[in-house]
């Protein structure tokens, strides 16, 4: 047990010393880890270091399901929109467009969708004429 600190001796110094008591006793020669450095050397503090960690051992998300879905669908029509092919456009709005029929027939797990599937037409069409303009600049 630990003992009590004595009046009129300074927090710090009580702590020291008990520190350098436990030291000399091998206190900390067994403990997990001696001789390793410590996870993660990044030298920015994050208070909120261990809840993040705890989240990724997890597999959980930091944002709510409806708004992880729209930053995939914001990412997918991005990509969407580079794409080299047509083909590829319908794949990533058939697939996108899945997930977000899926989360529309659910009830929401957090803030509301605010979504609604792509026109796939819609975003081919304007894929076209943005591929047209870039090729004709080329030219």
């Amino acid at each position: 047990m630990t003992e009590r600190k004595p009046p009129g001796v300074s927090f710090e110094s009580f702590v020291d010393k008990q520190i350098r008591d436990a030291e000399a006793r091998g206190d900390f020669k067994s403990l997990p880890g001696v001789g390793r450095p410590l996870e993660g050397d990044d030298t920015t503090y994050d208070e909120l270091w261990w809840i993040k960690r705890k989240m990724a051992r997890e597999g959980m998300s930091v944002l709510p399901p409806t708004l992880a879905l729209r930053k995939e669908a914001e990412d997918a029509l991005a990509t969407a929109a580079e794409a080299p092919s047509e083909r590829v456009v319908r794949k990533i709005l058939t697939e996108i467009n899945a997930k977000i029929r899926d989360m529309m027939l659910k009830p929401p797990p957090g803030p509301p969708l605010g979504l609604k599937p792509y026109d796939v037409e819609e975003v081919v069409r304007e894929w076209r004429e943005r591929r047209e303009g870039r090729q004709s600049q080329e030219g």
